[in-house]
Order: structure tokens, then C-alpha cells, then sequence
């Protein structure tokens, strides 16, 4: 941290700037209330929690709740299926699976994600490929796909990271080129929409998390979209136990019809119903409070505010942010602690390269031509090296910082008092140069 403590940096911020800008703690981001809470006593007196059953049966699709969510899913993001799972972990494995990867193909996708999205590949014994990313929207850049692709290529998994969506159309056209499937990760975006169309439904699958810090969420829980009836009953079968299943349903293609308890329950469903209500105004609100800090930040030199590309809207789910550090004369290290001393809460410097991670440099480190748990036609050298992805890693290494308004509730005095504290920062960047 350059050898400045955050006492220090108060202390010179003090001898301006007075009481730091935020003096209380932001409250915590809930969307949880009497809703859900009541939606979710009623679930358990009727005493049925679960009610799944892993053959083929009625109930093989869940019960009452379960499937009230998913069409009222099918419904909200406009497509023909919608498949629940207790986690997006899940949902992204059920989705490798559903397009049907096979050991040794190859999936690209990006290095700026969360580490699931590239260990759903790995279940399957592919082979994820990381392929750098556009510097303004932080997702996949379709300008280096191609480079990465090889006849062991068999799909492109985006991520519309932050809540912006990727750029589904030249997805699509490369898909298309070389006969790829497209799997959406949209973790962090729903509520956006690219053309008017909501993320996820732009490509052959994809979904969303419902994990507790998510802009809904159920705890933990997942929900896929597709408008392809094939891949919808892959990803049903996978989700429950597939290899019991396909034989009495008649199921006639069975690569990849290895099971799993992906079942997201009746509680959790419940509160899904009364939380998909709330997703617009969520959404809305994070809008709001983004576009006043872009207001007011977009004036201060060297500090890049959050770029929205035409015909798409932003979720923000993170509020990113770029240093200009020749034009500031400070590293992020010292903007961060100076924020942070003032108050600013759920500030993150950089974000991820996960190709950086000890389960893909120790595949190099060691010599090894595969991961350990791979078969013998995975084994192949793929490279993981630093410098694969420049872009993502100056980001993450120097320029990046996120602000995590998915983790505080940002009413319009918080955001106010979060721009001064910029303003404030910025006004005294002469002390921190020092």
C-alpha cells in the first residue's frame, strides 16, 4: 500500500476536508421483507418443503411453487422455458452440459468473472479458454474470440459482468460462423436488456443468480432461460438425476445424462415469486442512484465513469470505475485508503483474472500437459500464462475500482454523501501525491 496508513491519510485529508464525509455506516443492501417472509411461513405449514422425486413421474418437475416460479419466470423474461437450481453454480454446469460439451472440447470465455463460471467447464472435463476483454463494458471482446478458437472449440461462454450486457449480437454472428453454441452468464445483470431483449435470453441458454447479494435473491438459487426445447429438458434432467430418468421418459439422446441434485425447494421458490415482482423497482432504483454518481463524478480528471453502449441498459450490480494514474499522480492503492478513510464503503481494487488462479498456473508450473482429473484426450497444452489477457490484468493490476452498490442500500442521501467524499479526495490529491 505504498507505506501509507489509512491514520495517515485522514490526517492529511483532516487538515481540509474537517469530518470525514460519511460518519455512519451505510445500511446493508436487503431486498428481503413481509413478502417473502409471509410467502415463506405459508410454504412450510402446509409441511411440503420438497417435491421432487428423481424418476420419471409428475413430480419429477417439482411441486407447486417450484413451477409457479418458473413460469412466472417464463413469463417476465419472455422465453419458452425457465428452469430453476439451488444455485447458479449449478445452473452454469447444467448448461455446459445441456449444449452438449464433450471431454477435450474447448469453451472461451472471459478472465473477468466469477471462478464458477470456468469450473462449470471443468466439470465436464473441458477446456476453458480465456479471451481478453473490451476495457469500457469489462465483458468478453468479441475482437479477440476468433484468434482463440480451434476445431476443439464448441462454445462461447459470455458474462454481462456488473450488470452490462455483452455484446450479444457479434456473439451471435461468430456462434453462427463457426457453429457454436452461446451460453449467457448473467449473474450480475438481471433486470438489463440488450435490444430490448433481457440478458441471458440472447443466446442458445443462459441465467441468473439468486444468491443473497444479488439484486434478488433466495439465498442461494438459480434460475436458466432457453427458447430451446431440448436443451430445456437436458437441463431438467440433469438438474434431477438424469441417469434414472431418461430410460422410463424414452429420452433418446443420453450423452450427458448424468444427474445431479440441482433442486432449488418450495421456500425458496416462494420467495422467488414475491422477489421476481420487485426486480424492476430494484433495478430502478440502482439506476437512479448510478446515474447521480456519474453526474457528479464524471467531472473529476483522471477518473472514468461507467460507460452504457447504445441499446443496452445497466443493472449495476457494481458501480466500475477506471484511474487515469498519469493524470491523477496517485495509485489506486492511495485513492482507496483516502476513500475509505472518508467514510466510502464497498470500494474494491481491481476485479479478476481468474486464468491467474493456482488451478490453471499450476497446470503450467508442473509441466503438465492437463488437469489431474481429465481424461487422456484433454491433455494438451493450453496456455494460462500472465500476459494472455493484457487488458484484464492492467485493469486488475492497476486501474480497475469497483464500488459494490449491490452490497448497500444507497438511498439518494447516501449518494450524495458518497460524491462528496470523491469530491473531496480529488480536491486533495496534492497531499497524496507527496
Amino acid at each position: 500500500m505504498e507505506g501509507v496508513s489509512i491514520g495517515s491519510v485522514m490526517d492529511k485529508l483532516a487538515i481540509f476536508g474537517g469530518p470525514k464525509a460519511i460518519s455512519e455506516p451505510l445500511k446493508p443492501y436487503n431486498p428481503i421483507g413481509k413478502e417473502e417472509a409471509d410467502a415463506a411461513a405459508l410454504v412450510i405449514q402446509s409441511g411440503v418443503m420438497s417435491n421432487y422425486l428423481g424418476t420419471w413421474s409428475p413430480d419429477f418437475y417439482g411441486g407447486n411453487k417450484v413451477q409457479e416460479f418458473e413460469r412466472m419466470c417464463e413469463k417476465y423474461f419472455n422465453v419458452k422455458h425457465a428452469v430453476t437450481v439451488n444455485s447458479w453454480t449449478s445452473g452454469l454446469t447444467a448448461a455446459v452440459g445441456a449444449v452438449g460439451i464433450e471431454p477435450g472440447d474447448e469453451i472461451i470465455t472471459t478472465p473477468w468473472t466469477m471462478c464458477a463460471t470456468a469450473t462449470a467447464i471443468l466439470q465436464w472435463n473441458a477446456i476453458p479458454v480465456f479471451s481478453d476483454i473490451d476495457p469500457y463494458t469489462f465483458n468478453i471482446d468479441p475482437n479477440c474470440i476468433e484468434k482463440n478458437i480451434t476445431s476443439n472449440t464448441k462454445a462461447i461462454m459470455s458474462v454481462d459482468i456488473f450488470g452490462h450486457p455483452a455484446n450479444a449480437e457479434r456473439l451471435i454472428e461468430i456462434c453462427e460462423k463457426f457453429n457454436l453454441k452461446l451460453i449467457v452468464d448473467s449473474a450480475q445483470s438481471p433486470g438489463s436488456f440488450y435490444k430490448g431483449k433481457h440478458t441471458a435470453t440472447t443466446g442458445h441458454v443462459g441465467g441468473y443468480s439468486l444468491n443473497y447479494h444479488k439484486h434478488i435473491h433466495t439465498g442461494e438459487g438459480g434460475i436458466l432461460v432457453t427458447n430451446d426445447d431440448v436443451i430445456a429438458d437436458k437441463l431438467r434432467l440433469i438438474r434431477n438425476h438424469a441417469e434414472a430418468v431418461v430410460g422410463d421418459m424414452g429420452f433418446s439422446d443420453i450423452s450427458n445424462m448424468i444427474g445431479s441434485n440441482f433442486r432449488l425447494g418450495e421456500i425458496e421458490c416462494a420467495i422467488g415469486i414475491e422477489q421476481l415482482k420487485k426486480l424492476s423497482f430494484l433495478v430502478d432504483r440502482k439506476q437512479k442512484s448510478a446515474d447521480r454518481l456519474t453526474t457528479v463524478l464524471s467531472d473529476l480528471k483522471g477518473l472514468r465513469t461507467p460507460t452504457v453502449m447504445p441499446d443496452c441498459t445497466h443493472a449495476y450490480y457494481v458501480y466500475p470505475l477506471v484511474l487515469d494514474l498519469p493524470v491523477i499522480g496517485v495509485s489506486r492503492d492511495k485513492i482507496i485508503e483516502a476513500l475509505t478513510a472518508e467514510g466510502v464503503s464497498g470500494l474494491m481494487a481491481g476485479y479478476a483474472n481468474i486464468h491467474m488462479l493456482p488451478m490453471y498456473q499450476k497446470k503450467i508450473a508442473y509441466g503438465s500437459t492437463g488437469f489431474p482429473w481429465t481424461s487422456d484426450i484433454c491433455r494438451r497444452d493450453i496456455n494460462y500464462d500472465k500476459g494472455i489477457c493484457p487488458i484484464a490484468e492492467e485493469l486488475h493490476d492497476s486501474t480497475f475500482m469497483g464500488l459494490l452498490v449491490c452490497m448497500y442500500e444507497f438511498s439518494e442521501f447516501d449518494v450524495e454523501k458518497v460524491c462528496y467524499a470523491f469530491q473531496k479526495v480529488w480536491s486533495n490529491l496534492d497531499l497524496l501525491r507527496k
